[in-house]
Order: C-alpha cells, then structure tokens, then sequence
C-alpha cells in the first residue's frame, strides 16, 4: 500500500503475508530496474493466490542479468513497464505484511525508489526478511542464499531466479523457519541481535581491535565493545 512513511522491518511470525520477488537488470538499486515481480499471498500458513508478470524496463537487459534469470529483451516485448506492473503488486498485497529474501537491502530500495518516483509516496507495508531470520535460527549454516535454505530444508529449488519460483520456495521456507522461532536451538538463543534493527550481531575487527557490528551495515550502523 502506498503511503508517507515506510513500513517497518519485524522480526516474528505471522501467518497472513504476501512474500514477494524482484528479477531486475543487475544489483544497483539505484541504476537498475525491474524485469520481474511475483507474489505468492498466504492465509493461516498457506498459500492461496499468486500474481506475476514480467516487465519492460525501457531499454535492453543486460547479458550478464539474463544469464542469472533467463529473462530477455524478446520476453519482455509487450509487457508492462514497472508502473503499471507495481500499481497491480501493490493492489494484490493490499496492507499485507510482506516477507522475502534479502529484500531489506535489496527489494524494498525498488519498491520504495519507484513508488517515490511513480506517486510521491512510499511503500508502507511492515515486512520480515527471511535471509536475517535466517542468520538468527539457522547459526550453524554458513550460507544463506535461498538455494542453500532450500537445500537445507530438502526443498526442490528447480526454476531458481525466476521470480514466482522462488517465492514459492521461500514461501515454504518462511513456515519451517516458523518453526525454529518457535523452538529455537540453543545455539540460536546464544546468537547476539542488535537492538537498533534486529539483525544479527557479528564480531569485526578495525583499529582499536575486536568490537560487535551489525551485518545491516550500512543501513545500520550500530556497533558495541566487546568486553
């Protein structure tokens, strides 16, 4: 839903959401635009509506973003461009919680960075990012990326990187991850969170030796002592 303020990042479950992804034309969430965006809406835990549709950035999609996403210039002939294609992600989510991966420094700086530009307004559903919920329950893992949760979980991760496919997925990994918030591990409880965003605390060093920093660095700048 449009609105003058952005929604806030949470760090819970919920059993009603629209989880949601973006292909887009490369990694700048500045310079590049959407080629893609699906939705999968769920209801008590399960999936019950999806939306999607390809997108016509206005210009050519570069090799090296159709070699990850499969999508090409012959694809997108016809299809809309991302105003009219967010305008009907925006009326499918309605004041839905949104949940995706990686979406807190990635999918939501589009959404925002073009509602802003389309309406003057921003995007003010509430959303979770399952790649930090991830990083608090899953300690023990030393990748994040959505394949590996899936290969983790035993989930097919076929037609990755295409957008509906992989909210699919990650639809299906955010209710196994209920699950660990739920009963969290003991090695979970011990995994320290920053108090400013919630993400997860991890030990850097800089000039003065060892301190705690939080991994939505920039975005997030908190730091403590370790003492």
């Amino acid at each position: 839903m449009l609105s003058k303020k952005p929604g806030k990042k949470l760090n819970l479950y919920v059993p009603d959401y629209v989880v949601f992804d973006l292909e887009t034309t490369g990694v700048s969430c500045s310079l590049d635009d959407v080629v893609e965006i699906s939705a999968v809406k769920v209801t008590g835990g399960q999936a019950v509506d999806e939306f999607s549709t390809l997108v016509n950035p206005g210009h050519p999609i570069p090799y090296y973003a159709s070699e990850v996403n499969g999508i090409t210039d012959d694809m997108v002939k016809g299809s809309p461009y991302f105003k009219d294609a967010l305008s009907g992600f925006l009326k499918f989510a309605g004041d839905a919680v949104l949940v995706g991966h990686n979406i807190h420094t990635f999918d939501m700086k589009f959404l925002y960075r073009d509602a802003m530009k389309f309406w003057g307004e921003t995007v003010g559903n509430d959303y979770i990012d399952t790649l930090q919920v991830a990083r608090t329950y899953l300690p023990q893992l030393t990748h994040y990326k959505l394949v590996d949760l899936a290969d983790y979980y035993g989930i097919s991760a076929a037609g990755a990187h295409r957008a509906l496919n992989d909210c699919r997925m990650n639809q299906i990994i955010f209710e196994r991850l209920a699950e660990e918030m739920k009963n969290p591990s003991e090695s979970a409880k011990a995994v320290k969170k920053c108090p400013k965003c919630g993400n997860v605390l991890q030990k850097r060093k800089g000039r003065y030796g060892e301190f705690w920093g939080c991994m939505s660095y920039p975005e997030c700048r908190y730091t403590e002592n370790i003492r």
